[in-house]
């Protein structure tokens, strides 16, 4: 099975689909999931052209590179297919995808312990309102965001990106539900203020 995803831009034109056809989905994807847990390769192969796009966006934004990101998402797919069985169903199987993949992300950040290698992110400010900026506030942000220390970059990625909840943040990173909160409070304000420390960069000069 070839592990690639041959777009960048994992939420954009999403649109939302009627009742019918999420139902339709759900059933499809049930039923997908006991034939992959009957080790059937075909139907894990359609579970994986359904969420590849996503498990990879997610990897690409705690790794920073494509390369490591494309790795992390391979591994998160292997570790899915062996740990099949003990999915039941507790999560959205999206979930659970979610959570080996940022397993495997932080297992390869431990063993290459590379820490310029950050996150990649169109970020938010609130897990509610999106960030309207144009192509060079963007970039000022991305590069916040890089350098945010890495508990504080986890955290922003998986509660203001994604939208998890402290509760699920902390337990796919292994931590409390107020180290969670302590370190989005901590990303955010590092956040802010070095935007305001670029747009005072990026000023024009003011006569005297």
């Amino acid at each position: 099975m070839l592990l690639t995803a041959e777009s960048t831009d994992y939420s954009a034109g999403m649109a939302t689909a009627p009742d019918a056809d999420i139902r339709a989905d759900a059933a499809d994807e049930a039923s997908l999931i006991e034939r992959s847990k009957a080790s059937d390769p075909k139907a894990f192969e359609l579970l994986y052209r359904q969420h590849v796009d996503k498990v990879y966006g997610l990897c690409l934004r705690m790794t920073g590179n494509p390369g490591e990101a494309e790795d992390c998402a391979q591994e998160a797919f292997i570790q899915a297919w062996r740990q099949l069985a003990k999915f039941r169903g507790d999560s959205a199987f999206s979930t659970w995808l979610h959570r080996i993949a940022v397993n495997a992300v932080l297992g390869r950040m431990r063993k290459s312990k590379r820490e310029q290698e950050r996150i990649q992110v169109v970020a938010e400010r609130s897990p509610h309102q999106p960030l309207a900026v144009d192509s060079g506030e963007l970039r000022d942000l991305t590069a916040a965001v890089n350098r945010l220390p890495a508990g504080a970059r986890h955290v922003f990625v998986l509660n203001a990106v994604y939208g998890y909840s402290h509760e699920e943040a902390g337990r796919m990173l292994g931590i409390a539900v107020g180290t969670s909160k302590a370190q989005l409070h901590r990303a955010r304000r590092m956040l802010s203020e070095a935007l305001a420390e670029q747009d005072a960069e990026n000023a024009p000069d003011r006569d005297p």
